[in-house]
């Protein structure tokens, strides 16, 4: 079993859907695999979201019906209920009448939000789970290049980025792993450089994030691979930094 077909694994894992094998199987790999750990918390949760036996979806003919029963409902006061001058007020059954069917269809709108915001959700976790298959895809598409080159550098106040690259893929697998994670407010920022040119950001890392492993197009060919610390959400250009690799 290839590591592209034990992280797909995922979603029948958290379902229970897997045999004894393939569950030893993604066991062993997920205690090394941080994110498939979390696409894991994240199809668990939805699953317990949909199991919630306190929500259902409303039957699809239910507004049509209720909407049909109020046109039925008589609009007209008994003839007792009329007031001095001819004019008549609404009877207490037809205010009854009228709020009964108003909650109803309350109900039937609430339920249908409810199940609009459900399928949504399971519509995004399908979307992650999917972006992160492909994503491995890449990653052992890039690992498994004849021509791959990897290099190391170390990181200023500890820790390791290492790129991965292959030219004939025209991308890299960039790891970095930080001892500590940067201070409130500050993130780690990705710099490709070629030659005297100016730097180029692939990326910026979630403001206080620690490390990262990442598939980046168009790393083969720069000179240097580098890392600085920077104000979350990142800089326009470089201002400390903290690692580089060189690429040449």
């Amino acid at each position: 079993m290839t590591p592209t077909d034990v992280h797909a694994l995922v979603g029948a894992y958290a379902l229970d859907a897997v045999d004894d094998l393939e569950r030893a199987a993604f066991e062993r790999h997920i205690a090394e695999c941080e994110a498939c750990r979390a696409e894991l918390d994240e199809l668990r949760e939805t699953a317990a979201r949909l199991a919630d036996g306190t929500w259902s979806v409303p039957p699809p003919r239910l507004r049509t019906e209720v909407m049909a029963a109020v046109g039925r409902t008589r609009q007209l006061p008994p003839p007792d209920a009329a007031t001095p001058g001819g004019r008549s007020r609404p009877g207490r059954w037809r205010r009854y009448s009228v709020a009964a069917a108003a909650a109803v269809v309350l109900a039937a709108g609430t339920g249908a939000t409810v199940y609009a915001v459900q399928d949504q959700r399971v519509r995004d976790q399908s979307a992650i789970a999917s972006a992160a298959e492909l994503r491995e895809i890449r990653t052992q598409s890039v690992l498994s290049a004849a021509d791959l080159v990897v290099r190391t550098s170390p990181m200023v106040g500890g820790g390791r980025v290492t790129v991965a690259s292959s030219a004939a893929q025209g991308a890299s697998v960039v790891s970095i792993r930080a001892d500590r994670a940067p201070a409130a407010g500050r993130a780690f920022q990705m710099w490709t450089i070629r030659g005297a040119g100016r730097p180029v950001s692939p990326g910026v890392l979630p403001a206080g994030e620690a490390s990262t492993v990442e598939v980046l197009d168009g790393v083969p060919g720069n000179d240097v691979f580098a890392v600085s610390l920077e104000p979350a959400g990142g800089s326009a250009q470089p201002t400390t930094v903290v690692a580089e690799v060189p690429l040449t």
